[in-house]
């Protein structure tokens, strides 16, 4: 108070204006502070809803599949065609040619690759361990397992998203890569669905604007 001059209308109209700039000075270095804090913030939870969105990715190619071959060939389409080629050689007088061997291992192999890398780019101590573990035996040639990972990607996510555990009690069984869809069957759908591109198109694009925009507004919870 003894910085305040009140003798006349001078001194007092000074000391105002001191204390208003003061004010003023005082509330804008709070407010850039804030605005400092909430893009910092923002900016980790971009970097938190990215890294669950790509590990979200991960667990559903390693573990989409519950029945059939669980594990994943590391072998390429080369490798499977030249056995192919060698035991079932055309005789001279053959009507037919054999038919090639199925790329679905190959399909299955890459996205599985896809998948790992991005797990040792954004995965946890445990995840980046388990999926060292698991490109190292594709490329020494060995069929893996993607069961582990995925129970460890589960569980990262599952408290990521603040979710309770799943019980003790409750039997998953093993998870293997999820098995790509052949051709064929897309392109029957494709076609079954050719007759309402006019209309249905821009339903369909309408509705994944809606979906985008939806879980732009939808804030990922940010636990983990």
């Amino acid at each position: 108070m003894r910085f305040l001059d009140l003798s006349s209308w001078q001194g007092v109209l000074t000391s105002l204006l001191g204390l208003a700039v003061f004010a003023l000075i005082g509330v804008g270095i709070r407010v850039l502070m804030m605005l400092t804090i909430q893009q910092r913030q923002q900016r980790m939870n971009r970097q938190i809803n990215e890294r669950l969105k790509t590990l979200i990715a991960a667990y559903r190619t390693l573990g989409g599949s519950f029945t059939g071959q669980l594990t994943v060939n590391p072998s390429h389409l080369r490798d499977l065609r030249q056995p192919a080629e060698e035991a079932a050689e055309p005789a001279p007088d053959a009507a037919t040619p054999p038919e090639p061997p199925s790329d679905r291992p190959r399909r299955i192999r890459d996205a599985v690759e896809a998948a790992l890398s991005d797990i040792l780019l954004l995965g946890t101590e445990e995840h980046v361990r388990l999926a060292a573990q698991a490109a190292s035996d594709m490329a020494a040639g060995r069929p893996i397992h993607t069961a582990e990972l995925v129970i460890s990607l589960r569980a990262y996510i599952r408290k990521a998203l603040d979710l309770e555990p799943i019980p003790e009690e409750t039997k998953i069984p093993l998870q293997g890569p999820t098995r790509p869809q052949s051709g064929g069957a897309r392109g029957g759908r494709d076609k079954a669905g050719g007759g309402g591109g006019g209309r249905g198109g821009g339903m369909v694009g309408g509705g994944m604007g809606m979906g985008m925009g939806g879980s732009r507004n939808q804030d990922t919870p940010t636990g983990g």
